[in-house]
């Protein structure tokens, strides 16, 4: 578990985890479910979703489109 200053709390079982968050008026977010054991962190929920929209976003700006030119040809074509 992290915390919400990004403080490593160790492995805490989930009832005092959800009761961390809530005495601080945070939410417990699942950041990496697949790790073992799964990693959850301290965060505002809201203020999560709008970070990993905003990186989405600038992914999406440096990304180049290819555009594939085309010529045809027809049989009356000289």
């Amino acid at each position: 578990m992290i915390g919400p200053e990004g403080e490593h709390l160790g492995v805490v079982p989930m009832e005092e985890a959800f009761g961390m968050a809530s005495a601080r008026g945070l939410d417990l977010v699942e950041v990496s479910p697949d790790a073992e054991p799964p990693v959850c962190k301290i965060i505002d929920y809201g203020k999560f979703r709008y970070q990993q929209d905003k990186r989405g976003r600038e992914a999406k700006k440096k990304q180049r489109v290819i555009q594939v030119k085309e010529v045809r040809m027809r049989p009356k074509t000289e």
